[in-house]
Order: C-alpha cells, then sequence, then structure tokens
C-alpha cells in the first residue's frame, strides 16, 4: 500500500505517443496516476484547505483552490477570465496588470475540440496542448491565433452562436463521442461568420486575427478500462472519504468503479491518497 498526504492540485497532464498520461501533486510530491487504473485508490478528505495562491487555511475553497480575499483581490479570478469577451485591461481596470501582461497579452489560439461533441474553446497558446486533455476532447484543431485574450473571446463569440462552447462533462464522462471533421467543420464556420469576422479584422487588423490555415488536428487517447453506465459524483465536503477500483481518467476526472470526481475542483485540499502497489 502506498499512501501520500498534502494539499493537491489539478493533475498535471502530457502526451505520449497521443496517450494522455496523469500525475497528481499530493504535497510536494508527483503520484503518477495511469498506472494505477485497475487497482483500489482511496481518497481522504482531512478537513483542511489550503488556499493555493497564499496557503492561508480557508473554511471554504472559491474558483478552484482560492480563498475569498484572494478571490476578491487576484485578476486570475476575475470574471473576465471565464468571459475573455469582457476583459477590461484596455480600459486599465485590470487588478494586476503585470499578470494581465504575462498571460492575457500574448497569442492566443481559438480552437475546434471533440469533446461531447464539437465545441469552440480558447486557450494561450503555451496551453496547447494541455487545455485540450483537461477538458476530454478526443480531438482538437486550432483555427484561428489572435494577440490577446480580449480578441480570443470577441472571436469565440462570434462562433457560439452556430456551435457549442461548453462540454456536457456527463456525455464526455460516458464515452467517445461521435467522430467529428473538425477541418470540415471550420470551413463552414469560417463561411456563416466571415461577415463578423471581418468586423473584427477591421477593428483590430489582419495581423491580430489570423486564420490557421494550415493546422493538424490532433487525436487524444485517454487511459480507460471501463466507461460508467450511470454517472455519479462524488464531492467531498459531503463524502470525505472515496474509494474504489480506478477504471480510468478523462479530463480532470479519476473515474471509479463507485463514481467520478473532478480533481481540478478540490485544488488547495489535504488529502491522504493511498492506493495498491
Amino acid at each position: 500500500m502506498t499512501e501520500l498526504q498534502g494539499g493537491i492540485r489539478k493533475m498535471r497532464t502530457s502526451l505520449q505517443e497521443g496517450v494522455a498520461q496523469y500525475q497528481l501533486p499530493v504535497g510536494d510530491q508527483l503520484l503518477p496516476m495511469n498506472g494505477l487504473i485497475g487497482k483500489r485508490v482511496s481518497l481522504n478528505y482531512l478537513q483542511k484547505i489550503h488556499c493555493v495562491h497564499c496557503g492561508r487555511l480557508t473554511k471554504k475553497s472559491f474558483n478552484q483552490g482560492y480563498c475569498y480575499p484572494c478571490l476578491q483581490r487576484l485578476a486570475q479570478c476575475d470574471s473576465c477570465i471565464v468571459s475573455p469577451e469582457k476583459c477590461h485591461y484596455f480600459e486599465g481596470t485590470c487588478r494586476e496588470p503585470e499578470w494581465g501582461e504575462e498571460h492575457c497579452m500574448i497569442d492566443h489560439i481559438v480552437y475546434l475540440a471533440n469533446s461531447s461533441g464539437v465545441k469552440v474553446g480558447i486557450t494561450r497558446n503555451t496551453q496547447v496542448p494541455t487545455r485540450w486533455i483537461d477538458q476530454g476532447a478526443v480531438a482538437a484543431l486550432p483555427i484561428f491565433r489572435v494577440s490577446n485574450r480580449l480578441q480570443s473571446g470577441l472571436l469565440e463569440t462570434v462562433f457560439k452562436n452556430h456551435v457549442a462552447d461548453k462540454t456536457s462533462w456527463q456525455a464526455m464522462l460516458k464515452g467517445e463521442p461521435a467522430p467529428a471533421d473538425l477541418a470540415a467543420r471550420a470551413l463552414e464556420l469560417a463561411a456563416e461568420c466571415e461577415p463578423e469576422i471581418a468586423q473584427l479584422q477591421d477593428k483590430f487588423g489582419l495581423q491580430a486575427i489570423q486564420p490557421i490555415n494550415d493546422a493538424e488536428r490532433l487525436d487524444i487517447s485517454y487511459p480507460v478500462d471501463e466507461y460508467p453506465i450511470k454517472v455519479k459524483s462524488f464531492n467531498l465536503d459531503k463524502l470525505p472519504l472515496v474509494e474504489g477500483t480506478l477504471m480510468g481518467i478523462k479530463g480532470q476526472y479519476l473515474i471509479f468503479d463507485t463514481g467520478v470526481i473532478n480533481m481540478r475542483k478540490y485544488a488547495g485540499y489535504q488529502l491522504a491518497v493511498s492506493s495498491e502497489s
């Protein structure tokens, strides 16, 4: 039996030969998760939460791991992170301008992905393919490169009138989505949205909003032995002990034979994680 204790963070991911690889940060250690599939694993919540930014003890976690003061103060917790079209950096009201320059005023990718179906999304250029793995996408295709977060949000808003912009996590965890021709859908969207795209290019310049015509689709496989027929989600605040046989990992979810748990949701929670050797 192997056991680690400490604060957790969202699982770190990488791709090896097209297969998503997972490591769970527990305190100062990284627990390789792919090798635990098929084994008994338990997660025991130790009734403590530490803010992932400042480290203070907090009774409640906000926005996946932050204490309330950090929620109110940090740029990374502002509403424009969820709604990038509301970015207010250029208005001079960014909570942390230096953070905004590093994370928002850089190239972003607008992409199509197939997770629970075809969806549009955005990510920083530096977060490819991490963002797609975190969403449980089985395929993804970059379609536009833009020069900052605001522009990516405005372009995504144009597209989401024609295609979904969210993943149904329950459907994603029930199995593989129907195959989709992302390149063909991208051409259709470009034609359907041509006037709105042209307006954005007129406003920000052709160099700021550029179609990516030579991108290759990335296909991603996940380490799952068996998908659940019915998705039952664990809540550590109500049930502090989660245990069962680990059947697979997809997105940021651990799939047990007893239910599923979104590990990203519990960043900052102090856990004892044990598994069969």
